[in-house]
């Protein structure tokens, strides 16, 4: 026996190089990016830590070689993001960051991206408070919306959410949605102020003096009863006239839209009682006791700068009281996205979908329509009542000039544009529109008048002033090229699509022509 037969038998690196190659090749397409996209992610995260240009370049190259993978919508999204990237401030690691995780999301499976994508945004949301000052000027649109404004979108996304139930779900035509707002926004005003000086009643309420007049329960239990409230406003509003279809129903609605406002303008006098302080509104309200400790200063009220005058710390950043009500509001947000969902595939959610697609068939197959209308009309009431409550509460105020029929408009454009049926689609449209009314108008026409200069010509054009014109413009153009909405549930864009590519089988005018 030779020495060369008692050595090992050198390893077959060919051999095992093929088979980590057959094991990578019987993986689906859709894995094998999404495992190179995260390592790609990971490189990048790693090389940040060395240096930050460095991190920058992996995602840019990674973007780069990925442009000719993808379908044109994903395409376009990784264009926007190279587009953006180079406007980022050199120590703002939360981009690359962002931007390096979001890749591998791309290219998994449909079904497990849908489920990551909501909770990777929820996330991002969640975290946004922390890194939301150190993010980067958008082009023409200026700096990334606040805090603030952040609540302010999220209540409207809550609203969406509760008419999507009514005119997503049901097919319910509602112009009068403001109502179902303005009565959360009452009651929790009502509950939760010296209105009603001759009470003095307290349920839960922190930080508040004993001897404060007027009622004064918890935020919880008062957005509680201010969408218990509401539904019970539906429920009364909604059995006269459930009974109609179509056009009609929107024209009574539309009437209960007006008739709320008008009573909360004119309600200091109704009935000999104070209800609403008139055009004065109800103001101030109790603040929700978010730990700031305020009642030995104000008696449970909040100042002035009540959103950024008491900070707190928490995993190392200051942290106000803006910053909880935030939270607190993705918070009702999540239990409204969930309700939602469970509602719609639920045994009422198929009801009404049956009464959206053929009223008369729904009826003819046992569904009861009044009662099941009824029941939509009352859920999509609840939400908007707590969503009126939230946005009162944080406002620390309410003002029968907050009610108008505009308010019913845009939430309704928010549905219409996001995609009706479709929870998520809804989100998108009423986060974007909201954020236009906040601060995207505003801020382009800053810029506009900044940077555009023809001949001697300066403008100076207050954007904000058209809002309703451009709403309308960006409403006529979803309707003309995308009528189903951004982001519209299968169903709906089936519905809008059935036929559009078809071709008959055999041409019956035709051919007689030819007999």
């Amino acid at each position: 026996m030779s020495s060369e037969d008692l050595l090992p038998a050198p390893p077959d690196v060919v051999g095992f190089r093929n088979v980590l190659r057959a094991k990578w090749q019987a993986k689906p397409q859709s894995h094998r990016w999404a495992i190179t996209a995260s390592l790609e992610a990971l490189l990048a995260i790693l090389l940040f830590f060395v240096d930050s240009s460095l991190g920058y370049a992996v995602v840019v190259i990674a973007a780069l070689f990925w442009l000719k993978r993808l379908a044109p919508m994903h395409r376009l999204i990784v264009q926007g993001a190279l587009i953006v990237l180079p406007l980022a401030i050199s120590q703002n690691w939360s981009l690359v960051l962002m931007f390096a995780i979001a890749f591998p999301l791309f290219w998994l499976d449909h079904d497990i991206r849908g489920k990551l994508l909501p909770f990777v945004a929820l996330l991002a949301a969640v975290a946004y408070p922390f890194y939301q000052p150190h993010l980067f000027t958008i082009p023409v649109f200026g700096v990334w919306p606040d805090v603030f404004t952040g609540v302010v979108m999220v209540v409207f996304v809550m609203m969406a959410c509760g008419l999507n139930i009514v005119v997503g779900y049901a097919g319910l035509l509602d112009l009068g949605y403001v109502a179902f707002y303005a009565t959360g926004a009452y009651t929790a005003a009502w509950f939760a102020s010296e209105q009603f000086p001759g009470k003095n009643l307290h349920f839960g309420a922190i930080g508040i003096q004993h001897d404060l007049p007027g009622i004064h329960v918890s935020l919880w239990l008062l957005l509680l009863a201010a969408g218990l409230v509401t539904a019970a406003s539906g429920v009364i509003i909604g059995l006269p006239t459930l009974r109609l279809r179509g056009d009609y129903l929107a024209i009574v609605t539309l009437g209960f839209g007006e008739i709320l406002p008008q009573v909360a303008r004119n309600g200091d006098h109704l009935f000999g009682n104070n209800i609403t302080n008139g055009p004065n509104g109800i103001t101030p309200l109790d603040s929700p006791g978010f730990g700031h400790g305020l009642s030995q200063v104000t008696g449970g009220f909040l100042p002035e700068n009540y959103l950024t005058c008491c900070k707190a710390h928490l995993l190392g950043h200051a942290v106000s009281s803006q910053d909880v009500f935030f939270w607190t509001a993705l918070v009702l947000l999540v239990i409204t996205v969930f309700c939602s969902l469970r509602m719609r595939e639920s045994r009422l959610g198929r009801a009404w979908i049956a009464i959206r697609e053929d009223e008369t068939a729904a009826a003819a197959m046992g569904i009861p329509l009044m009662r099941t209308k009824t029941w939509a009309y009352a859920s999509g009431a609840f939400f908007g009542g707590i969503a009126g409550a939230y946005y009162a509460s944080f406002k620390s105020a309410t003002f029968p000039g907050d009610f108008f029929f505009n308010i019913s408009v845009f939430i309704l454009c928010m549905v219409i544009l996001g995609g009706m049926g479709n929870i998520w689609g809804v989100i998108i449209g009423a986060a974007f529109l909201s954020y236009l009314d906040r601060e995207g108008l505003a801020n382009t026409g800053s810029w506009i008048n900044t940077h555009v200069h023809v001949a001697s010509w300066h403008p100076n054009i207050d954007v904000p002033l058209y809002s309703s014109g451009i709403y309308g413009v960006i409403i006529v153009l979803v309707m003309l090229f995308r009528p189903e909405g951004l982001l519209p549930s299968r169903r709906r864009a089936a519905e809008m699509h059935e036929g559009v590519h078809d071709q008959p089988l055999y041409d019956v005018a035709h051919s007689g022509e030819q007999a």
